[in-house]
């Protein structure tokens, strides 16, 4: 059973890509989210406002694409995303 995941993308107003995620990512939808960002024109500004919970999974897809990423934030992803040291590899808005 996969877990409920909704990518939607769009642009921002200067033009860059923007994948906006609602929902939990974990190994069960890590596929999706994936193919999402490698489709995305880079850079890709990652929305995870709406995210509830991430997995190690869904940190490996961030990990390996992070030289191309922004990520968007709230402070409830704070924690996982400073321990794990991504927020060393690439930027964090909203934290």
């Amino acid at each position: 059973m996969t877990t409920p995941l909704t990518l939607t993308p769009g642009r921002r107003p200067d033009g860059t890509a923007l994948l906006t995620a609602v929902g939990e990512i974990d190994m069960t939808n890590t596929d999706a989210l994936a193919t999402a960002l490698d489709t995305a024109q880079e850079p890709v500004v990652l929305d995870l406002t709406g995210v509830e919970y991430l997995d190690s999974a869904g940190l490996d897809v961030l990990f390996s694409r992070a030289d191309r990423l922004q990520l968007v934030a709230t402070p409830l992803l704070a924690p996982v995303l400073t321990i794990s040291g991504l927020t060393d590899l690439t930027t964090v808005h909203g934290l």
